[in-house]
């Protein structure tokens, strides 16, 4: 069995969560969603560190993130599916 690269937590997300070291661009991911078990597979576009975001759908610029079935903040830069997601493209709705 492969071990997956990328954790959803609720089929509402829109990101997953990388969970292994030195995850690189072009890599086929395996994909689990926690909620239900169930995987799919997905492209990862650039190096993305361990516990950073992937955009699993194109997300523009205020549209809102959600994690763990929860809103987390808005995008405020473009990304495409398979991009990385954090503070440079996803900011706090709060300010």
């Amino acid at each position: 069995m492969s071990v997956p690269q990328l954790l959803v937590h609720d089929r509402k997300d829109n990101v997953g969560v990388v969970v292994v070291e030195n995850l690189e661009a072009g890599t086929d991911m395996l994909c689990v969603v926690t909620e239900d078990n169930s995987d799919f597979r997905l492209t990862v576009r650039h190096d993305v560190p361990i516990g950073h975001k992937v955009a699993l759908a194109d997300l523009k610029v205020g549209d809102t993130v959600t994690k763990y079935g929860q809103d987390i903040g808005k995008i405020v830069a473009p990304v495409a599916r398979g991009e990385h997601v954090h503070v440079h493209n996803l900011k706090t709705k709060r300010w």
